[in-house]
């Protein structure tokens, strides 16, 4: 198979093995969901009852409980130690983000009753449970018998039924994009006498911040503050940036292959972050890129970017699998909204990476094939996208684009705006979306040469600083390798490791 993803620390990946295996021995003891019922109880001051089974996600331990007096069933949705890192930040963030969809919206999101910390349980949302038939990835999935196989899309799929599908997630997004908020962050909720309000209060929690930890070993240390927000995209595109090298500094195994290797990932990882600092990537694609080889030769983009300090809900795990669909495929559901921030609008602008159901970095038969299937059915989804936004009512509020959502999809996917957003908000699909789809259109045209040589193309680019500190980062990193081991870094240690690679 012909993966484009770099391997996560795979020594670091065993030592998680082995501590989700020590946790799924707790979860059988009795008192795991005895606990979980007994906070239910207390929280809605009636007796619950389990309703097997228990449900183990991606992230989280679910139990399903009837309690007495309520319409519904609840879940207690409870993170996995082994799996999540930042367990009650990413829970009262999570719980946050989904009262403000269902409040804000007319998404159909699950009701969250209650959510918090407890000193049994430790980190909690009590939410809603739906009853559903499938999901949206179910619905649209390869036959495959394996159930340890990740879905891909259906080539057989019927266009019709594509673009009906669509059409109703289409909705949610569009919904979605009419909330703006001033900075980049994490939503955080409140409690006053008129009731809840929302603001930016908090870190954005990624996806891949969770994998720096969880599957590499990245300190905590070099990450973003907990309370740190942003008040421009730019300034989010530096910390992306910074996080791409500190997976290269810091993560001790299965990194590099080799010195040329290496060189590539150097090089590649300081040329986005001097285009971050001088404020170049917010406007790559857009009709003010004045900057990119590719803007030379792509002078007919339609689309403006938006303002500076105008930024829009984004979710790192929103994808067709988290979309619960009833007997006649109609959306009952949008769940875990786990990794959401208020972040650049240039993501929200892109057309959805999920359209395959599978990432493009792991597609089996490679990249360049995903890249032409997705193309196929990115028309399938622009269409629909176009019939949504047909049926939304006009209206001439401040938060509307200029142009429809649609248009903005179709040129992120012409201009490669959608290979820049993805590739900075995913460390180990970076470096073969950087040098694929995103190099030239940067730099222009390069001298033919064998793929490991690719930095020698573009290591004039760098500065002088970043050049000269190359070969002996190469030379470090490569003795580490040698010695597979997991590195516990001192907090103080770690910052000035990473200081001197990034010169600060």
């Amino acid at each position: 198979m012909d993966y484009a993803r770099e391997d996560f620390d795979n020594y670091v990946w065993d030592k998680n093995d082995e501590a989700w295996e020590d946790f799924r021995s707790w979860l059988r003891q009795p008192a795991a969901p005895r606990r979980a019922r007994i906070l239910v109880e207390q929280r809605f001051k009636k007796p619950a009852t389990l309703v097997p089974p228990m449900i183990i996600g991606g992230y989280n331990i679910l139990y399903r409980l009837r309690v007495e007096g309520v319409a519904s069933d609840v879940l207690i949705r409870i993170p996995c130690p082994s799996f999540v890192k930042f367990a009650e930040e990413k829970t009262l963030r999570e719980g946050a983000t989904a009262r403000f969809i269902r409040k804000h919206t007319r998404i159909l999101v699950p009701e969250v009753f209650y959510y918090g910390q407890d000193s049994e349980v430790g980190p909690f949302i009590i939410l809603q449970y739906i009853e559903n038939r499938s999901t949206w990835s179910y619905a649209l999935r390869a036959p495959n018998n394996d159930p340890n196989e990740t879905y891909v899309l259906n080539p057989n799929v019927s266009e019709r039924m594509l673009e009906d599908l669509c059409s109703k997630v289409a909705s949610c997004i569009l919904q979605l994009s009419e909330h703006t908020f001033t900075r980049i962050g994490s939503l955080v909720e409140t409690q006053d006498t008129d009731g809840s309000s929302f603001s930016i209060a908090g870190r954005p929690i990624t996806q891949n911040m969770n994998n720096m930890i969880q599957l590499a070993n990245i300190p905590r240390s070099v990450l973003p503050a907990e309370d740190k927000t942003y008040d421009t995209a730019d300034e989010w595109y530096v910390a992306l940036a910074e996080m791409h090298i500190s997976q290269l500094v810091f993560q001790h195994n299965d990194m590099v292959s080799s010195p040329e290797d290496c060189r590539n990932k150097y090089v590649a990882r300081h040329l986005l972050l001097q285009l971050a600092k001088k404020g170049l990537l917010s406007t790559f694609g857009f009709a003010e890129d004045d900057w990119s080889a590719q803007s030379k030769t792509h002078p007919e983009i339609l689309c403006p970017g938006l303002a500076p300090g105008e930024f829009r809900l984004w979710c790192d795990d929103f994808r067709g699998g988290n979309v619960l669909l009833n007997d006649s495929d109609d959306i009952v559901a949008c769940i875990d909204w786990e990794f959401a921030y208020a972040a650049p609008s240039q993501f929200m602008l892109d057309p959805p990476w999920w359209l395959l159901l599978e990432v493009p970095e792991m597609w089996g038969s490679g990249i360049d094939d995903w890249s032409q299937i997705y193309q196929m059915r990115l028309k399938t989804w622009l269409s629909a996208m176009e019939k949504a936004e047909e049926d939304v009512e006009s209206n001439s509020n401040s938060n509307s684009l200029p142009f429809p959502l649609s248009t903005y999809m179709r040129e992120s996917w012409e201009t490669g705006r959608f290979w820049l957003s993805y590739a900075a908000r995913k460390s180990w699909a970076f470096d073969t979306i950087f040098w694929k789809y995103l190099d030239e259109r940067f730099f222009g045209g390069r001298a033919d040469v064998p793929k490991h040589e690719l930095w020698k193309t573009r290591l004039h680019f760098l500065g002088e600083k970043e050049r000269c500190a190359m070969e002996p980062f190469v030379k470090k990193k490569m003795e580490e390798s040698k010695e597979r081991i997991i590195v516990d870094w001192d907090l103080e240690e770690a910052k000035e490791r990473l200081g001197e690679v990034l010169f600060s």
